[in-house]
């Protein structure tokens, strides 16, 4: 099990992400959601053996005293990832970086070795220009406070792609041997003569991992097409049906996806016209044991 802690000052966003990635929730919906009360504990379950103990910290500030200071030993130990999410339009940032501050001391105390991530969230409020210094600012500010502990920052918001970003890294920190899973991934690639194979989470659409024989432009493709999918998902579970596979082809390129494992999707992404649908599938089908099996293989 991996513990993660997810923390931040009230309304700065947590709750609304943590649904939109683990239960299933769309953006619009997020606004009737209530407050976390103290700490909310689910376990998540991530290829096959990895289990997420997410901890999601409500923010009253009688509850931030208590994490810090009562239950100080038992909520920063053994952490792996630590999240903080601060709201990029919150009227009193110096309590926001009192917080991350005092969370640094404790986590240096108890869970040195661990991965810090600090979401600067609701950047869809911000100006593009502004928000890049702004973002630019806070990152060199949250930095400094951590040392000697290292923190890896984003620019998120629940309407677009950037939450899927964000989180893909998050959960891909946190897979064991993912060197050799990018091994096999590009052997994989190579045998199908594709363009790029990514590999999906089957539950949340992350991205766990990929493997490219081309170059592409839009360095954010996977978190949109996370992002497309995962709402197609929704849709077709709105409509009594369950999502399996889908092929989109047109003039430059035809994308393959489809169920990898128990706990995957893989997408195969093709541009030679030559090679037909049917080896594609037949190649999917083949890897499918040798990956099922790599995966209960992994430890955790």
């Amino acid at each position: 099990k991996k513990k993660v802690l997810l923390m931040g000052r009230r309304a700065a966003g947590k709750t609304s992400m943590r649904s939109i990635i683990f239960a299933n929730y769309i953006a619009r919906d997020t606004a009737a959601l209530s407050p976390t009360i103290d700490v909310e504990s689910s376990q998540l379950r991530f290829l096959g053996n990895l289990t997420l103990n997410l901890w999601d910290c409500g923010a009253q500030d009688a509850f931030v005293d208590n994490y810090l200071n009562n239950q100080r030993e038992h909520i920063f130990s053994n952490v792996s990832v630590l999240i903080f999410v601060f709201d990029v339009e919150s009227r009193d940032v110096q309590k926001d970086i009192q917080y991350f501050s005092a969370a640094m001391k404790a986590m240096q105390q108890y869970s040195s070795s661990a991965r810090v991530f600090c979401l600067i969230h609701k950047m869809d409020l911000v100006p593009e220009e502004a928000g890049e210094r702004l973002f630019k600012a806070r990152e060199a500010e949250l930095s400094r406070i951590a040392l000697p502990m290292k923190v890896t920052c984003f620019k998120t918001s629940i309407w677009d792609e950037t939450l899927y970003l964000a989180w893909s890294s998050i959960v891909y920190s946190l897979i064991p041997n993912v060197s050799m899973l990018e091994k096999q991934l590009d052997r994989f690639c190579q045998v199908c003569e594709a363009d790029e194979v990514v590999l999906f989470e089957r539950a949340t659409f992350l991205v766990i991992s990929h493997a490219s024989t081309t170059d592409h432009e839009d360095v954010h493709r996977f978190e949109k097409i996370s992002n497309i999918i995962k709402q197609f998902k929704l849709s077709c579970s709105k409509g009594i049906a369950q999502f399996q596979s889908m092929e989109v082809r047109n003039s430059q390129f035809t994308a393959f996806i489809d169920l990898l494992t128990s706990n995957t999707y893989v997408m195969v992404i093709m541009s030679d016209p030559t090679i037909q649908a049917s080896a594609i599938n037949i190649n999917i089908k083949a890897a499918r044991k040798f990956f099922e099996m790599f995966f209960q293989q992994v430890p955790t």
